[in-house]
C-alpha cells in the first residue's frame, strides 16, 4: 500500500500537469466530457466505502459545523465576490457572473477534496447536500440583492444531479462499508489512488473544455477567481477555527465554502445573462479544482486526530 500513498501525496503535482497538459492538447481529453458525471459517481462510491452511518449520526448529534458553513457559504463568497469585482473594476457582466459564483452552493468536487485532504467527509457532504437546499432560495435573493438581477433556480434539475451523483452512490458505498468493513479498510489507500485519479482526469476534462475561453479571459478574470476562491478558502478556515472548531473540521468547512458549484453558475449565466457573465464561472470550475487539489495535497501530509464530540459541536 505505501506505493498508492506516495501516489496519493504526489496529488497537487498530478492535477497541475494534467490541466497545463490539457490546457496545450485540449483534444485529447474534450472527448471525455461525457464520462464526467460517470467519474464523480465512481469517486463518491469510493469515498463511501469509507463512511459508516455512525459518520453521519455523528454530524447529526452536533450540527453546529454544518450551520456555520452555511452562513459562511451565503455571506463570506457573494460579498468577497462583490468586493473583487468593485475593487478590480470588472464590468457589470463580469461582476454579475462573479457574485452569481459566490451565491451557489457548494461542489459535489468539495467532498473528494475533504476526503483527499483528510477532512472530515461526512460533514462535507452533509454541508454539500444543505447548502443546496438553501441555494434554492438563497441564489435568486442574493444576486437580485447584490447586482439586482433576477434568475430562477432549476431546482428539480439540481436536486436530480445531486441525487445521481452524489446520494446514491454514497449510499451504496455506505452499505458496502457495513457489509465489508475490514476488508474495505485494507484498500483504503487504493480507493483514495483511484478517486485521485478520476479527480484529476475531470480537471483535465474541464480544463480541455474551458481551453478557448481560458485564453480570451485576460489576467483581470483570472486574478479576480483566483482571489475570490482564495477568501474562501482562508476566510472558511480562519473564522471556523475562531468560533472554536477542531483543525479537521476548520478544514472541511474552508473546502466547503471556497469551492463552488461553479457548474451551474455557468449554466445559469448563460440562461438569463451573457456569455461573458459565463467565463468567472467557467474560470472558477477549473482553478477552484486546481487550488483544492494543492491545498488537499498540503493538509494530507499534515494530519490530524479524530475530533472528539466536545469539539465538534
Amino acid at each position: 500500500m505505501h506505493a498508492f500513498e506516495r501516489l496519493n501525496r504526489l496529488f497537487p503535482v498530478w492535477a497541475i500537469l494534467f490541466a497545463l497538459c490539457a490546457a496545450w492538447q485540449p483534444d485529447w481529453f474534450t472527448g471525455l466530457a461525457g464520462q464526467i458525471k460517470l467519474l464523480l459517481a465512481l469517486i463518491m462510491f469510493a469515498m463511501g466505502l469509507t463512511l459508516s452511518r455512525q459518520d453521519f449520526l455523528g454530524v447529526l448529534r452536533a450540527p453546529k459545523p454544518v450551520a456555520v458553513g452555511i452562513v459562511l457559504q451565503f455571506t463570506l463568497m457573494p460579498l468577497a465576490a462583490l468586493l473583487v469585482s468593485k475593487l478590480l473594476g470588472l464590468d457589470p457582466a463580469l461582476t454579475t457572473g462573479m457574485v452569481l459564483v459566490g451565491a451557489t452552493a457548494g461542489g459535489t468536487a468539495s467532498n473528494v477534496m475533504a476526503w483527499l485532504a483528510g477532512g472530515h467527509v461526512a460533514l462535507s457532504v452533509s454541508m454539500t447536500l444543505a447548502s443546496t437546499l438553501v441555494s434554492v432560495a438563497a441564489t435568486p435573493l442574493l444576486t437580485w440583492l447584490l447586482v439586482g438581477e433576477s434568475i430562477a433556480v432549476p431546482v428539480a434539475g439540481m436536486f436530480m444531479s445531486i441525487a445521481q451523483l452524489v446520494i446514491a452512490p454514497i449510499a451504496l458505498g455506505v452499505v458496502v462499508h457495513h457489509l465489508l468493513g475490514d476488508r474495505v479498510r485494507r484498500v483504503e489507500p487504493m480507493l483514495a489512488t483511484l478517486a485521485m485519479a478520476a479527480i484529476v482526469l475531470i480537471i483535465a476534462i474541464v480544463v480541455g473544455l474551458n481551453a478557448g475561453r481560458l485564453l480570451t479571459l485576460g489576467p483581470l478574470v483570472a486574478l479576480a477567481v483566483v482571489l475570490h476562491n482564495g477568501i474562501g478558502l482562508a476566510g472558511g478556515y480562519g473564522l471556523a477555527r475562531l468560533v472554536g472548531f477542531e483543525e479537521r473540521i476548520a478544514r472541511t468547512v474552508a473546502i466547503e465554502v471556497g469551492m463552488q458549484n461553479s457548474g451551474l453558475a455557468v449554466a445559469l449565466a448563460s440562461q438569463f445573462f451573457s456569455a461573458s457573465a459565463a467565463l468567472p464561472g467557467a474560470l472558477f470550475s477549473v482553478w477552484h479544482n486546481v487550488s483544492g487539489s494543492i491545498l488537499a495535497g498540503y493538509w494530507k501530509r499534515r494530519p490530524v486526530g479524530q475530533p472528539t464530540p466536545a469539539t465538534a459541536s
